[in-house]
């Protein structure tokens, strides 16, 4: 409504100044009421034109941007030679058919793009989201421990814990490859360490040594004896029953802290929603944007996979709350399938979804999403350490309490106790913080 009428001010405007009797002034007021006019349909051609390329981080097409200014600045210059050299006060008439005209083709455009913006179909299926490597989520490769140029952190001093032999085999959640790639940087002889399966390459018993399968393919391995220690943000109900089931003990080590974070497309105007808010609004009691202060479109929640991470964690924030059922092309597998759910153009009226700090702010790193402060607390490592952050948790180095069968499995394990011990000292302490956690408290 407030583009509207600034249209019909233009036009109010534009009529006041072609019946004036001063032709300069009618000249210089039609040059600048039409440069204003080519200006704003211009921004909103080109945005509409580059917001989905925006969107993905993909290159603009050059070659569309260069019609779209040939074409806007070629019908200005002919708009300017018609006021300036073809003009006469005579044809008053004729120019305020075409400025009417011209309100009401911009009028009228905005009108039926905003009928079309509304009655897109919302973005909600994986098949529709581009996720890097293969499925995995996003590409890990540059994190892994001795690759050159490795974004894994290194301490400032040599290692005073080393291990040569019988490593323990290191597994996790996207989120924390980061600090474990590093952990083993800082602790594990040089050679290559592929995050992804491959072929040929270090191995302990035939078995990767450090990889990431996320939250529920570390958890699998663990309890096969395939991976010595998982790092994880915690375990779900049914996949401590698993162990259970097979009569294996877990020991979850606190090793540091980390926020799990609500975010909205940038374009949102909500910043800020309660804690109970969060819980009415995964409940299915809240439906609309306007219950919470916001517009009145409708709220797309979208979820993770069971036992994922971030799913185990908003289980865990709904408490006695329970969860609402959702179509099942909302359910993401991938931490990074929800980011790009909420991120598209498509969806920045509707979409909600969730994530932890780390992975947000330094993994995907761009300015496409907002993170929510909950309870008017925002998501800093100074409120996470301090606690006033409310959806701050531990994170874990989970292991299963075995008896050694042979003097080989008794030195791993061995290693495995005092590879935590050493996590949990100043020098873990410091890559802890280093890759952008907040230490154990």
């Amino acid at each position: 409504m407030l583009i509207i009428a600034f249209y019909l001010l233009l036009a109010v405007v534009g009529f006041f100044i072609i019946f004036r009797k001063n032709p300069k002034m009618i000249r210089g007021g039609i040059s600048v009421l039409v440069a204003i006019l080519f200006a704003c349909n211009w921004y909103g051609i080109w945005f509409s034109a580059n917001d989905e390329w925006y969107i993905t981080g993909q290159t603009p097409d050059t070659s569309i941007n260069l019609i779209l200014a040939i074409i806007f600045i070629g019908s200005f210059l002919i708009c300017m030679l018609f006021v300036w050299k073809m003009f006469r006060v005579k044809n008053r008439l004729i120019a305020a058919i075409c400025i009417a005209g011209t309100i009401v083709m911009s009028v009228g455009g905005i009108i039926g793009f905003k009928r079309y913006d509304d009655r897109r179909t919302l973005l909600s299926t994986p098949a529709e989201v581009d996720s890097p490597g293969g499925g995995r989520d996003i590409s890990l490769i540059e994190y892994e421990p001795f690759r050159k140029n490795t974004l894994a952190k290194s301490l400032d001093e040599p290692s005073d814990f080393l291990l040569q032999d019988n490593l323990p085999r290191l597994e996790g959640a996207t989120a924390l490859y980061p600090l474990y790639a590093a952990f083993a940087r800082a602790v594990y002889p040089e050679a290559d360490y592929p995050v992804y399966s491959t072929d040929n390459f270090y191995r302990i018993n035939n078995n990767p040594v450090v990889t990431c399968s996320t939250t529920s393919g570390a958890f699998e391995r663990l309890i096969d004896g395939k991976a010595d220690i998982i790092f994880l943000a915690g375990l779900s109900d049914e996949q401590r029953g698993m162990a259970y089931d097979r009569g294996l003990e877990l020991k979850l080590t606190p090793i540091g802290r980390e926020a799990f974070v609500f975010f909205v497309n940038k374009r949102n105007y909500i910043s800020n929603l309660t804690a109970d808010e969060i819980r009415g609004i995964y409940s299915g009691r809240i439906t609309n944007w306007r219950e919470v202060g916001g517009k009145n479109d409708p709220i797309k929640p979208y979820q993770r996979a069971k036992n994922s991470g971030s799913q185990t964690m908003l289980l865990e924030i709904m408490g006695d709350t329970p969860l609402m059922s959702v179509p099942e092309s909302d359910y993401f597998d991938m931490m990074y399938e929800i980011y790009r759910a909420v991120a598209v153009y498509k969806n920045y009226k509707n979409a909600l979804g969730y994530s932890f700090l780390f992975y947000i702010n330094e993994m995907i790193a761009d300015n496409k999403i907002k993170l929510l402060s909950i309870d008017g607390v925002e998501p800093t490592a100074d409120n996470i350490a301090n606690g006033t952050y409310p959806f701050s948790n531990s994170f874990y180095a989970i292991t299963v309490v075995r008896e050694p069968e042979d003097d080989w499995e008794a030195e791993r394990i061995a290693n495995t106790e005092r590879f935590i011990e050493w996590i949990l000292s100043p020098q873990g302490q410091s890559l802890v913080e280093k890759t952008g956690y907040v230490p154990k408290q």
